[in-house]
């Protein structure tokens, strides 16, 4: 079941990042040390009623800017592209001005269903101007104070109307996605891999126009493959701010089992391939580089480029690493192998005997230290979920786990078991039963 998107669109301080918060209904956990997770999160999936749905923000514009209309018009364009229903947020209390207009005018010529959530209504001088937002010429009005949550409760039933209840999808083949920034040859592997043009290809940046999805076979095996190349080519809305153009990879993350990040050999590493790594490891993907083009590349040395790649990719050294062309198609052969051990890696269950033996024997070759007369102990380890594994250690107190000796342990779980390509969680929990 693909999700339906809420944008959320409007100009600077009408609230949109609170009520995002809101919508979402907790902090979002950020971890710290993957560079590129962004603090100013722009999409996240969120559900109201059993209905699930992809949140976008398109906030953080700078009106102190001179191209500030422009840049408006072109976060209205992406929500208009990118959504199902968008709500269009304006302030009560300072009234209509000129730029709501401006994302009026834009969001009338798409036929995606509009909601004005006017903002703000609990101050004494927005009940006056409510009125004046009828003459935006939409069908759905809902004055709301996302502070003081009223009207949220209309806001979120007309958002979700149309919406149905789901559950994560049934499918159990296995989904792999091919992301990377734009023009890395995201397309051309996908044909390569088919061996066939199911799509077209073309040297321009932004002419896939949306996902796709195509089954793939392989060793009698059906993979479920998304191709997100994703930047439309009419209007270069998505390339004006970069952070957008991740979205429809992100999209495409949160329905993967496994992530192929597709990075271009003769531009080599950008910051870009960074942000989109970070995030499939965040939402706890399975992972492989795919370094693309690598047959116009003369000057350097896989060996020499690999170390470029475990430098600059030092948040994922479990990610397996394969060079290829996907137009020539030479060593397009080492990728699928790859995907398959990934494929079994992300699903593995170790037996909780096994792991306990192991577990305890790394705790006593190196004993965490006392902390103001305390010690750590590990009474109990069990594998408590798949995709991504996750295994869960029973403690005396869960407070004098450091992160150092939470890494030594992921360490000594990876050196044991063949964990390559998968992020792995350790949960530790209090043997008491506090959480």
């Amino acid at each position: 079941m693909k999700l339906p998107s809420v944008a959320l669109v409007g100009r600077p301080n009408v609230g949109k990042s609170t009520l995002f918060n809101k919508i979402i209904g907790k902090q979002v956990s950020i971890i710290e040390d993957l560079p590129g997770v962004t603090r100013d999160r722009i999409y996240q999936e969120a559900s109201y009623n059993k209905k699930r749905f992809y949140l976008i923000d398109t906030g953080g514009i700078d009106a102190t800017k001179l191209d500030f209309n422009n840049e408006i018009k072109m976060q209205a364009e992406i929500a208009i592209q990118e959504a199902d229903v968008v709500v269009f947020m304006v302030d009560g209390k300072e009234g209509l001005t000129a730029n709501d207009l401006l994302v009026r005018d834009i969001l009338r010529k798409t036929d995606k269903k509009v909601i004005v959530a006017i903002n703000k209504t609990d101050v004494k001088d927005a009940k006056d101007n409510i009125y004046d937002f009828y003459e935006l010429g939409f069908d759905t009005y809902i004055p709301i104070s996302s502070i003081h949550n009223t009207g949220f409760i209309e806001l979120m039933d007309n958002i979700t109307m149309d919406f149905k209840e789901g559950n994560k999808e049934e499918d159990t083949r296995i989904k792999f996605s091919i992301i990377g920034r734009p023009n890395v040859g995201k397309s051309s592997l996908m044909n390569a891999l088919l061996n066939e043009e199911r799509v077209v290809v073309s040297d321009i940046a932004g002419t896939t126009r949306d996902s796709i999805d195509s089954i793939l076979k392989y060793h009698n095996e059906e993979f479920i493959m998304i191709d997100t190349a994703g930047m439309r080519k009419k209007g270069k809305v998505f390339e004006a701010v970069e952070k957008y153009s991740l979205f429809r990879s992100l999209k495409a993350i949160d329905r993967s089992d496994i992530c192929l990040v597709v990075i271009n050999a003769e531009e080599g590493i950008k910051e870009h391939d960074k942000h989109i790594a970070g995030y499939a490891i965040e939402r706890g993907k399975g992972l492989i580089f795919v370094v693309n083009k690598w047959d116009t590349v003369s000057e350097i040395t896989m060996a020499d480029f690999e170390k470029q790649m475990r430098a600059e990719f030092q948040f994922a050294p479990y990610a397996p690493i394969v060079y290829l062309s996907a137009l020539t198609k030479k060593r397009i052969h080492t990728l699928m192998p790859e995907i398959i051990k990934v494929k079994e890696n992300i699903k593995k269950e170790i037996k909780t005997s096994i792991l306990n033996d192991m577990i305890q024997d790394a705790y006593q070759l190196n004993i965490p230290p006392s902390y103001k007369g305390k010690r750590l102990k590990i009474y109990f380890t069990s594998q408590t979920g798949i995709k991504p594994p996750k295994f869960t250690f029973r403690v005396n107190n869960k407070g004098l786990v450091h992160f150092s000796y939470e890494r030594y342990l992921e360490n000594k779980i990876r050196e044991n078991f063949d964990f390559t390509g998968t992020p792995i969680v350790l949960q530790f929990k209090n043997r008491n039963g506090d959480e």
